[in-house]
């Protein structure tokens, strides 16, 4: 008996792809390349391009010295941290519920969790803020992670992971006397790792390059992150200083940019395996 298959359909890049993708990269480089040009120039070649324009460091320590950036360093490095364990902890435990257990309310409790994906969080600053204040954490680390700890898109990136692993490894991990938690780290943890992965370079660079409610709910250095220590340099009163802006800026966004050069092939994989687009 004759049997027709459906031709398999080959996608072929075509030179309107490869045009899109250079106009894409484009977009992308040329502003960095501008920023690189006028950190490592005089002030007075920022806006102009000369190839004969001398190469100087000056930009960098000026920039170092005009602001507390160990300090600013430090306060990032610790705030992102504090925020992707929490996060990581609370949802892995949140999503495992959900993907397991049956209780009463559980479609409203996860639809719940799915509406807070809608939700801008500008939304909310007025509120967060208000809570903060009643809580006597204003002007505080502590402050600008805890509205973040709990994370409606780990919850869910996880939760389905957890549904797609069979029930039949928690009933071998049982009969070998492993408890819930045991099953948990030792069974769907290492399962779900691809998925960590990319979750926590997205809540790094996110929580990184967070501005607006970091500005809000600190006033003092020893409680700013690099972003907000970045406008000290838009309020020269003598004028901008774009060279020194753009230095202080490099110096801002260089972990993020060395960190994906080195490590963008598990980037790639990680977001590949996890089924993020």
């Amino acid at each position: 008996m004759n049997r027709t298959h459906a031709p398999a359909v080959i996608y072929r890049h075509t030179w309107f792809d490869t045009l899109a993708a250079w106009l894409l990269a484009l977009c992308w480089i040329l502003p960095l390349a501008y920023a690189v040009w006028t950190a490592f120039h005089p002030s007075e070649y920022a806006t102009r391009f000369d190839l004969t324009a001398p190469w100087t460091l000056q930009n960098f320590r000026h920039a170092w010295e005009a602001a507390p950036f160990a300090r600013y360093f430090l306060n990032t490095t610790l705030l992102v941290t504090i925020i992707l364990l929490a996060q990581l902890v609370l949802s892995t435990l949140a999503a495992f519920a959900f993907a397991r257990y049956d209780f009463r309310g559980k479609n409203i409790a996860f639809a719940l969790v799915l509406v807070q994906l809608m939700i801008m969080p500008d939304i909310l600053l007025v509120e967060n803020y208000q809570t903060m204040a009643r809580l006597g954490l204003v002007d505080t680390l502590l402050a600008i992670g805890l509205p973040y700890f709990a994370s409606a898109f780990a919850i869910f990136l996880l939760r389905q992971t957890f549904m797609g692993i069979p029930k039949e490894l928690d009933e071998a991990a049982r009969v070998e006397g492993a408890s819930t938690l045991q099953i948990l780290w030792r069974v769907y943890v290492p399962l779900a790792k691809p998925v960590y992965t990319a979750f926590a370079l997205v809540s790094v660079s996110f929580h990184w390059n967070n501005f607006l409610w970091p500005l809000i709910i600190t006033n003092s250095v020893e409680s700013r992150p690099l972003t907000v220590g970045l406008q000290v340099f838009s309020s020269v009163e003598q004028g901008v200083d774009w060279s020194t802006i753009t230095a202080a800026t490099l110096m801002t966004s260089a972990p993020l940019l060395v960190g994906f050069i080195l490590f963008q092939r598990q980037f790639v994989q990680s977001f590949m395996r996890a089924g993020i687009k």
